[in-house]
């Protein structure tokens, strides 16, 4: 919590086994901060009725909650490898506390792309959120796994590197999906289709129309297809079955969030000769768009 997060905790003595079990533990993390994010999104969207603005509030509070390090560990990420320099000139562009042309575009386009999905995704997008922000902190455990080395003899990317076992890292990769999975059930429930309704209703003026625990099944069905709250993603047009495509879609999206930083984490080892504290902050930026951009393809 103290290095992924705003929140003060206590002092901790951080030796090498310490902080391997708090890499592993990184993804529980990332579902609180999932977590708060999507509060935001859902009071949000009820109080302006715009998933729009829910969406940038949400977005904007992840980014407040981490002191926005990820999205600075992802800018300067870019301009290391877009600068074109050998391991070192890369890694003196990327201490520089000014953020150059790289960096921007990146982040623009991240920032961009997680808030068009979002907003998209309407109702699905705290399931979405979650499991996006889980995967983003997934990936740090796995950067952090044993025969990945530092690229500095100091920082944050030595004191991490290498402590993360890959039974661990296994481990925490299937807990997190069993969340995910139950995330899915409890988005497609019928209890929360009514809440969405409700919400609907009280977002459009209308709370009296769409609220209230009597309202009828079929009330419901036709109020939450007319907003889309149904999926409309690729996996419900080939299936048809709500409850297989989003529990699936956020399955694979997380998977696809996984793979994007497998490759970045790759690309970064061979040009820096290992991990920094900022490709693990690219890595975080770097897998919660691209899981949240495959949930809004798939589910």
């Amino acid at each position: 919590m103290g290095t992924l997060t705003i929140f003060p905790v206590p002092p901790v003595e951080a030796d090498r086994s310490v902080v391997g079990r708090a890499m592993s533990l990184a993804p529980f993390v990332g579902m609180a901060l999932g977590v708060a994010g999507s509060a935001v999104f859902v009071a949000a969207w009820a109080a302006s009725g715009s998933s729009l603005i829910a969406a940038v509030l949400a977005v904007g509070t992840l980014a407040w909650l981490t002191r926005a390090l990820h999205l600075d560990g992802l800018a300067d990420l870019a301009d290391g490898l877009g600068s074109g320099k050998p391991a070192q000139g890369a890694l003196d562009v990327m201490k520089r506390s000014d953020i150059g042309p790289f960096g921007v575009v990146t982040i623009l386009i991240t920032l961009f792309l997680q808030v068009a999905t979002l907003q998209r995704a309407g109702p699905f997008a705290w399931p979405m959120l979650v499991t996006a922000a889980a995967t983003g902190r997934l990936a740090v455990t796995w950067a952090c796994r044993a025969g990945v080395p530092a690229a500095r003899p100091g920082g944050l990317g030595a004191l991490v590197a290498g402590t993360v076992g890959r039974g661990a890292a296994v481990a925490a990769t299937v807990v997190t999906a069993a969340v995910v999975g139950l995330l899915a059930l409890a988005a497609i429930s019928p209890p929360h289709l009514d809440a969405v309704s409700a919400l609907i209703g009280f977002a459009q003026g209308s709370p009296s129309d769409h609220s209230g625990p009597s309202i009828a099944a079929e009330n419901v069905a036709v109020a939450v297809a007319d907003v889309g709250v149904r999926p409309a993603g690729l996996l419900y047009r080939l299936s048809g079955d709500s409850r297989l495509s989003v529990t699936a879609g956020l399955l694979l999206a997380m998977a696809a969030g996984l793979v994007s930083t497998a490759l970045l984490r790759r690309r970064a080892v061979r040009r820096l000769g290992g991990i920094t504290g900022d490709v693990l902050g690219a890595l975080v930026e770097t897998a919660t768009t691209a899981t949240l951009l495959a949930a809004a393809v798939l589910v």
